[in-house]
């Protein structure tokens, strides 16, 4: 029975995020907003909701608290999420598909980057860094709070100034200074079927993280490898879901941002972990081994860059990047590595 709610799950999320993405795709377009922006704000916050509530879950309700069980859903999904372009790129026959996307995901990536950076060291010497608190909350998790916000709003300045930059001067000059936009009567109409969608995804997402709980708990899988594998994949399938629908429609900036922007979410969720858990700075209170899966992620992250800045007209492989063998071969490691030490 648990393994028929799994697929009915799946099922939801399969329909209900290809409806949304092709919605976020027009909104984008209508607003002038972008796809960057939508896809790492609107997209990044629905499909990253799923890990937060299983990793909110792990450290308050499942018995007083299981900090790893959290953490390894976040940071397990993080290295996930980045192998789902090594997906899409597989499924780009002719070239590598990040030749389709953007080089501005490159602010995105490397404030992802900083964030990874900061809890692998944060982890590392948690010891030294239990005694930097604000009030019952840890400076490092604070730290990755603000940075996010940020790093959020550079990236939509940034945006912002890119998308005013190829409009037309005669559509600037019909907006009148320090009115907002007029909004046409065809976006209005969009925002329902966006939200509904939107509010699908989530509520399966959410009861896909209980049943991957579940059948953790049947199987009686250990909770640091169930968390960086098994549940990290399952709150993952909104954004692989989302990234496949953005590809098939030709929105590869959307896939992309949607991606990193979940994985900004999801390390910043740490701080909201933090706030909840009640047994001292949580960093203080996981395995040492999540600082790999930190580590993982930025490398990760790291051959995005570089796959967006030196683009190749041809792939290094038949039917796959060289960062696509990468990606996929880093979270081969992690998950191997996470095995072993637990």
């Amino acid at each position: 029975m648990v393994w028929f709610k799994f697929i009915l799950c799946i099922g939801i999320i399969l329909f209900a995020g290809t409806k949304t993405t092709r919605y976020a795709d027009i909104i984008a377009d209508k607003t002038g907003l972008g796809r960057i922006w939508i896809g790492m704000l609107l997209l990044g916050i629905i499909t990253s909701m799923p890990e937060l509530i299983t990793s909110l879950s792990s450290v308050t309700l499942v018995g007083g608290g299981v900090p790893d069980l959290g953490m390894g859903t976040l940071l397990g999904s993080c290295i996930f999420n980045l192998s789902v372009l090594a997906i899409l790129d597989i499924m780009n026959r002719r070239v590598p598909v990040l030749n389709y996307a953007s080089r501005r995901h490159i602010s995105s990536a490397l404030i992802g980057i900083l964030l990874f950076a900061i809890l692998a060291v944060a982890i590392s010497f948690s010891e030294g860094l239990s005694g930097l608190m604000l009030g019952w909350l840890g400076v490092p998790c604070l730290t990755l709070f603000i940075i996010y916000l940020l790093g959020a709003w550079g990236v939509y300045t940034s945006e912002r100034n890119y998308q005013l930059s190829l409009m037309p001067v005669s559509e600037e000059a019909d907006e009148t200074p320090g009115e907002a936009p007029i909004i046409k009567p065809e976006i209005k109409w969009l925002w329902p079927k966006f939200i509904t969608g939107a509010l699908a995804i989530i509520g399966t997402g959410i009861w896909l993280s209980f049943v991957g709980n579940e059948i953790a708990e049947v199987t009686n899988w250990d909770t640091s490898f169930v968390g960086s594998l098994f549940l990290a994949i399952s709150t993952s399938m909104p954004e692989l879901v989302v990234a496949i629908s953005a590809f098939h429609i030709g929105a590869i900036d959307l896939a992309v941002a949607d991606i990193l922007g979940a994985n900004m979410l999801d390390v910043t969720y740490i701080f909201i972990l933090d706030i909840l858990y009640t047994k001292g700075p949580i960093l203080s209170s996981v395995s040492g081994v999540h600082t790999i899966s930190a580590i993982i992620a930025a490398v990760m992250s790291l051959a995005v860059i570089i796959g967006l800045r030196f683009q190749q007209k041809r792939k290094t492989f038949v039917f796959i990047s060289w960062y696509g063998i990468l990606l996929i071969g880093l979270y081969l490691f992690g998950a191997y590595h996470l095995f072993i030490s637990t």
